[in-house]
């Protein structure tokens, strides 16, 4: 099969599409023939030396996520069968013709989708609907703050919020990126300076100064303490990202004071079982959203495989809105 392939770290140039021996399915799980996939950060730290691929997935092949066909059952695999079309998450190796998953970690694509849109879907809607709903349980008519709002989890995180209910804020480096998350569902919009100190002052026109309700930070760094100001009394804050700094402080008096509850999330690095929970709660809530169109997938640009190089630029660009989807033909 044809995989795009690290062949040393360094910068996209590094990246090959090359011919390698197609995976088999092992116990519970499925052979998956890949029709589009997407790009993420872990894959560029991934190229880059800085995020190695968990044990079990392949240590030179990126891509996380996917949408495709079943192609072949693993030894005990009985929930699908050949020709269903899924998609899902993996630690690894998507950026293929084929991949190998559990059977349990990937959920039913409904007809009506497309595959470039389906292969935007998973890594994002699946961390926003984590943060969202099981950590941070938002309830309806509540505050969610999302930073970052014009990247693929942020715009994600803006329409489940909408869809629940619940009323979405957001912030982002320029304000095209604002003016265009607002036709995804944004109440108001802020564009973060590199001083952070008045986010406040904006959270607090937003909401009579009551602070917000969540906060959603795809950031990290100066963004964690100001994140935490912002919040109001049981505000709850989930840290998603950390492209803005690994190093963080924060306003101990207002976090004790207004007792706040403060965590930290990821996906890949999850146990099976736990990943089986967030796909099984993904394919029961949201997919019923994307197949009524409540949600949908936003798409930044969309690259062949055999483009990988470029796909990567164009996300290190840092001006994508939307995923960057890679489209694997055959």
């Amino acid at each position: 099969m044809l995989a795009a392939v690290i062949t040393r770290p360094g910068g996209p140039e590094v990246l090959e599409v090359r011919e390698v021996p197609r995976p088999e399915p092992g116990t519970d799980q499925v052979l998956v023939r890949v029709r589009a996939s997407a790009l993420n950060r872990a894959d560029l730290l991934q190229r880059q030396g800085r995020y190695p691929a968990p044990p079990g997935v392949p240590a030179d092949i990126p891509g996380m996520e996917y949408a495709g066909e079943v192609a072949a059952l693993g030894p005990g695999a009985r929930h699908c069968r050949v020709g269903d079309r899924v998609f899902g998450l993996v630690g690894g190796g998507a950026h293929a013709e084929y991949l190998v998953a559990h059977e349990r970690t990937m959920a039913a694509l409904p007809a009506g989708i497309e595959w470039g849109e389906a292969g935007a879907v998973p890594e994002v809607y699946i961390t926003a609907h984590d943060a969202l709903v099981t950590q941070a349980a938002v309830r309806p008519a509540e505050r969610v703050l999302v930073h970052a709002a014009g990247s693929g989890v942020g715009l994600a995180a803006i329409q489940l919020t909408r869809a629940l209910g619940a009323v979405p804020y957001g912030t982002a480096r320029t304000e095209s990126k604002l003016e265009r998350a607002r036709d995804h569902g944004m109440e108001g919009g802020w564009v973060a300076p590199g001083d952070l100190t008045r986010l406040r002052e904006q959270v607090d026109r937003w909401t009579g100064g009551q602070g917000m309700d969540v906060v959603l930070d795809l950031v990290g760094g100066p963004y964690v303490g100001a994140s935490a100001a912002a919040l109001g009394l049981k505000g709850r804050l989930l840290l998603i990202g950390s492209m803005g700094g690994r190093e963080a402080q924060l306003p101990l008096g207002h976090v004790m004071s207004n007792r706040l509850t403060i965590r930290g999330t990821v996906l890949r690095s999850r146990p099976l079982e736990e990943r089986i929970l967030t796909t099984r709660a993904f394919a029961a809530e949201v997919v019923p959203m994307l197949e009524r169109g409540a949600v949908r997938a936003t798409i930044d640009s969309r690259f062949a495989l055999a483009e990988i190089g470029a796909a990567h630029e164009r996300l290190e660009s840092n001006a994508t809105f939307g995923k960057v989807v890679l489209d694997v033909p055959g």
